[in-house]
């Protein structure tokens, strides 16, 4: 059987729509209308096919491109590709799994950290912050200057980026006993998302619960 078209491909997500599933996506910035475990498996048929993925990617559709970053080849993307999809990758969802499923396995994710890190829109800004605090465990190096960007900017930071760097804060408090005490008091001063619904059995946000909770666990 021939392989499925791009346009095979956006017809089965379209047959995939669900109101009540949107409606739920909707809640938290996602226009689509897909269950993502449906969506995986459609992923998991096709396996790795990086010309589709790009043909998906471009289409604009929001599922399509959630499909394209199960499907691609994360290291057959050059630099500057991967910096034009992020920039147009904005809603949450999107973003979060560009970044973590093909930015972090891509050998341009030094660079284009450091690239979006100090990028002035704040949605860029938050993918270089979401990849520097997946670097946090194994570079102590930067701990000090990242707290005085976090201590100075977190409060007043648009959402998306305060929500990554309230993370980094956590997974510095977290991973670095000799700048736990500094984060904690850090979140406890700026109060970020301290107030932020948290279902039960789940941990809060919150960065002095959080690290509090997740050391814990550690034992």
């Amino acid at each position: 059987m021939p392989e499925p078209t791009v346009d095979d491909v956006l017809a089965e997500l379209a047959a995939l729509e669900d109101p009540k599933a949107r409606a739920v996506n909707e809640k938290h910035g996602d226009d689509h209308g897909v269950n993502l475990t449906k969506l995986r498996a459609v992923a998991k048929r096709l396996k790795t096919r990086q010309d589709l993925a790009r043909e998906l990617w471009a289409t604009g559709d929001t599922a399509a491109k959630l499909l394209a970053t199960l499907v691609c080849r994360p290291k057959a993307f050059d630099r500057d590709e991967l910096d034009a999809m992020l920039r147009t990758a904005r809603t949450p969802k999107v973003h979060d799994w560009l970044v973590n499923y093909v930015v972090k396995k891509s050998p341009h994710a030094e660079d284009l950290r450091r690239t979006w890190f100090a990028d002035p829109d704040p949605v860029v800004a938050s993918a270089g912050w979401a990849l520097t605090t997946g670097r946090v465990a194994n570079h102590p190096e930067d701990l000090d200057d990242l707290l005085d960007v976090i201590e100075k900017d977190m409060k007043d930071a648009p959402d998306r980026l305060q929500w990554a760097m309230n993370h980094c804060l956590a997974q510095i408090g977290i991973e670095h006993e000799s700048h736990r005490a500094r984060a904690i008091e850090i979140g406890e001063r700026l109060q970020v998302l301290k107030d932020y619904p948290t279902p039960p059995n789940c941990t809060s946000p919150f960065a002095p619960v959080w690290i509090t909770e997740m050391v814990r666990r550690r034992g």
